[in-house]
């Protein structure tokens, strides 16, 4: 639980940027607008780690992004969909709320599952519902950029909660994208040596099967599903290189236009993050 110190801080709130979050929690809530708790807070109420962010994510359904934004920008807010296929932002001052109802990388929208998986916590005083493990290491899986890796996120959060996790849908989570989380096992028995064996041996044994069983299965198509991990890094692969980006497949919600403008940002992105941590 996130609670409100004396002094009107929270987890590195000032009250005006706690009475805003305050208010925008009340308003969702208020038009029965579904929403999650995620980022730096959700992981914080998980593994007890705090990071102040530059700002709160809550996670909505995709269905009701524009009512969400006209009901801030009719209290006084300044809206903004900054990049359409998954994140809208909320002004107020300096204090930003993220709406996020997808996958930045186009691998999925938010949807009842990721309710029907939330806990049910408090920030500022406030009922909330928070993300579930297994989403947040889904999503932080696929940030991998130079200036930000979420990989030990994903490492406290297993450490904090091996034994709460359903290892069945986070397996089903990953579906096609499986190499990732296996990659991110790996690591975890590297961090934790003591706790590796926390990981179902059933999980690792299936994965490494299916690694071994690749091994031999060629693979013809000029594919680069880097661009899933970081939509910068390998840029040159798919511009120069001949690979065909794989944001571009038929199961994701990415298009063309889509991946311009999360391009073309990167950027001005990049100075913002390294202005401010953010969750």
């Amino acid at each position: 639980m996130i609670t409100v110190e004396n002094d009107g801080k929270t987890a590195g709130f000032d009250a005006e940027c706690a009475a805003f979050y305050r208010r925008a929690i009340q308003l969702l809530r208020q038009n029965e607008i579904p929403f999650l708790l995620g980022g730096a807070y959700a992981v914080c109420v998980y593994t007890g780690l705090a990071r102040h962010t530059k700002d709160v994510d809550l996670f909505i359904r995709a269905a009701d992004r524009d009512r969400a934004l006209a009901i801030f920008e009719n209290n006084g807010c300044r809206i903004e969909k900054t990049f359409p296929h998954w994140l809208a932002k909320v002004y107020l001052g300096q204090n930003i709320i993220d709406l996020i109802y997808a996958a930045g990388n186009g691998l999925g929208l938010v949807d009842d599952s990721w309710f029907a998986r939330g806990r049910d916590d408090e920030l500022l005083g406030l009922p909330v519902k928070v993300m579930g493990p297994e989403d947040i290491i889904w999503m932080k899986a696929f940030i991998q950029e130079r200036e930000r890796f979420d990989g030990a996120d994903i490492a406290h959060m297993i450490q904090s909660c091996a034994e709460s996790i359903d290892w069945a849908y986070l397996r089903t989570r990953f579906g096609a994208d499986w190499r990732v989380l296996l990659s991110f096992l790996v690591l975890f028995g590297y961090i934790y040596p003591s706790e590796r064996q926390r990981v179902p041996a059933h999980l690792t044994h299936e994965l490494t099967r299916l690694l071994a069983h690749e091994q031999i299965v060629p693979f013809h198509d000029r594919i680069c599903r880097g661009t899933f991990l970081s939509r910068a890094q390998f840029l040159p692969d798919v511009n120069e290189r001949g690979y065909n980006d794989a944001r571009l497949e038929p199961r994701t919600t990415m298009t063309e236009k889509d991946i311009a403008l999360w391009t073309a940002a990167i950027e001005k992105d990049n100075r913002s993050y390294l202005m401010g941590s953010c969750g």
